[in-house]
């Protein structure tokens, strides 16, 4: 569960939605917060120690100096001193290692949420996105905020309980010399909310640019072979350098409101400190403060000071990572999939259009299909033939549930999809896609994608079915072999065959073949053919294809133009109409 307390219409800041992660932690992260809380309590030890150990130095002027109780004061003030020191290295090496365990265990469930709500966001969500642009982003957004969990967060807290602490011992010392040097804070305080809301804005702005140079990046690898072919090598290097530029230039702009910020804040803070310095020697020189106190004072100032000036940077960091949040939120608050519906239906493979009309939300204005109907009984094979850009796809994209149709229904054994569970229905439909992606891995993991947990002889009987046995145990590492991006270079045929051995596993009641064979040599296109006739015994199977071989010996054709369905019959029905499908045929489109 999302740490989200509070409704959508109250939503949280930032810091306290971070805080929520960190607080599933409890157990170690409130222990190493008390840890660093008397920590940063014992480094006050230092200034306090040092003043002992310098005294008044006007008592000279009056008792003489005594060797001897010098040194046995200094001797016992550094042993406490290092008593001290022990004691806080001991606490920190425990906190360190306790706040790194919460920061982590926390970035790990954020991640596990982010990466949970990104595979159940719906289809159209992805069609809208830039290839890499999300996963960049993700990441670029993700390094901010373990920076501020592991490093920022333990900084501020210890910087304030110094600050308070060090206020504390200077009130004692002088009330007087305190007050002057507060009258910095409301000045520091309005430059604090005028420059942090600017920073924000640059940090997110920032993100974006680096995720985009990211973007292109990736991009350029994965079509690699296209930038090679067309010598686009010097494109894709000013296009890089176009996006750095960008990056660097929202840099610059939100690094000349930090460096603003933090000038004002040396110039207002440590320029405070020095006028209560000048302005505590008079008060010295007329006997209005005594010297133990003027040199804790000092000590302590200079304490204040510098934790004073660790916090423009802290702020800075604080304000970036509500920026990077921002962006993550924004991703976690997308509305996933519908997660209703019957989750129980057994498919027996009756599959009906009724009227549908479909457009793409991101081109509401062209009409992909057009009030389309039609019905496949169960173990009937049915074929989409048509144009390229006629809606065949399309049907595939609705059948899975990708995309929901604007008009009409889906039925599934006469039951409206809207009714039926996503994951149900899925779980009995397979694809066997023209282009097949394999994920890193051994091909076993890649077949095993069909059905998770399957057994090594399922696996094997799969790939025997497929026709893809044969030329797996002739690899040098057989089942074991890695394949994917950075694996065993495969042949066309032999992606489609692992492809067709995990439908095989899942064993689907519906099966969708998009031109499976389009790209293959007459060799390959035999076996994978072999493969797919034995796939499609007592499924449904509906079979969008562009070769003759595969469609003459469907159930029905059905011949797309436009979204609508032009003709449908059989092979030799469809010959005798002389139309489109005759048409196909006559010039070897199908």
């Amino acid at each position: 569960m999302l740490p989200n307390p509070v409704p959508p219409s109250r939503p949280v800041s930032s810091h306290r939605w971070i805080l929520g992660y960190l607080m599933q932690e409890k157990a170690v992260f409130i222990p190493s917060m008390l840890a660093l809380f008397f920590t940063a309590i014992l480094s006050l030890a230092f200034p306090w120690f040092l003043k002992e150990l310098i005294g008044n130095p006007t008592d000279a002027l009056h008792t003489g100096v005594d060797p001897t109780a010098i040194l046995a004061k200094s001797n016992q003030v550094v042993l406490q001193l290092i008593g001290v020191l022990a004691l806080q290295a001991f606490v920190a090496f425990w906190r360190v290692q306790g706040f790194t365990y919460a920061g982590e265990s926390a970035l790990n469930r954020l991640r596990r949420d982010l990466f949970s709500h990104l595979v159940r966001l719906p289809m159209p969500f992805f069609q809208e996105q830039r290839a890499g642009a999300l996963s960049n982003r993700v990441a670029a957004d993700l390094g901010v905020v373990r920076e501020t969990l592991l490093t920022t967060v333990p900084q501020a807290v210890r910087q304030s309980v110094i600050l308070v602490g060090g206020l504390s011992f200077i009130f004692i010392a002088s009330w007087k010399l305190s007050l002057i040097m507060l009258g910095s804070v409301p000045f520091v305080v309005l430059a604090i909310a005028f420059f942090g809301r600017k920073v924000r804005g640059f940090s997110k702005a920032a993100q974006d640019s680096l995720a985009e140079a990211g973007t292109v990046i990736e991009e350029t690898v994965q079509g690699i072979a296209d930038v090679k072919s067309f010598t686009n090598e010097p494109f894709e290097l000013t296009r890089y350098g176009s996006a750095l530029e960008r990056f660097f230039g929202v840099t610059m702009r939100g690094a000349k409101s930090r460096a603003a910020f933090l000038s004002f804040i040396i110039f207002a803070l440590f320029g405070t400190i020095a006028f209560v310095a000048w302005y505590g020697a008079r008060m010295l020189a007329h006997g209005d403060i005594n010297g133990t106190n003027f040199v804790s004072f000092i000590l302590f100032s200079i304490f204040v000071g510098a934790s004073l000036g660790s916090f423009p940077e802290i702020i800075s960091q604080f304000q970036q990572t509500a920026g990077a949040t921002e962006r993550l939120r924004e991703l976690l608050h997308t509305p996933p999939e519908r997660t209703d519906g019957a989750p129980d239906v057994t498919l027996k493979g009756a599959l009906a259009f009724e009227n549908i009309a479909f457009r793409y939300p991101s081109r509401p204005e062209a009409q992909i299909l057009h009030a389309l109907s039609f019905q496949a009984d169960p173990g009937q094979r049915i074929a989409l033939v048509g144009p390229s850009g006629a809606g065949k796809s399309t049907v595939f994209s609705l059948i899975l549930g990708f995309n929901d149709p604007e008009a009409g229904q889906i039925l599934f054994d006469g039951q409206p999809a809207a009714g039926l569970s996503l994951q149900a229905l899925r779980s009995q439909i397979a694809i066997v896609p023209q282009e097949v992606l394999l994920f890193g891995g051994t091909i076993m993991e890649n077949i095993a994608y069909g059905k998770p947990g399957s057994s090594l002889d399922e696996i094997q009987d799969a790939a025997r079915l497929a026709n893809a046995y044969d030329y797996i145990v002739d690899l040098p590492e057989g089942f074991e072999t890695m394949v994917g991006p950075r694996g065993t270079k495969l042949s066309g045929g032999q992606r489609q065959r692992i492809a067709i051995a995990r439908a095989i596993l899942a064993d689907p009641r519906i099966l969708l073949l998009d031109e499976a064979t389009s790209a293959l040599d007459s060799e390959s296109e035999r076996l994978v053919n072999e493969a797919l006739e034995r796939l499609m015994q007592g499924r449904t199977s509906l079979v969008i294809a562009h070769r003759l071989s595969t469609v003459r010996h469907a159930d029905r054709i059905l011949v797309f133009s436009q979204g609508r369905i032009v003709e449908s019959g059989t092979h030799e029905e469809l010959l005798q109409l002389n139309g489109t499908y005759r048409f196909l045929v006559d010039t070897q489109l199908v």
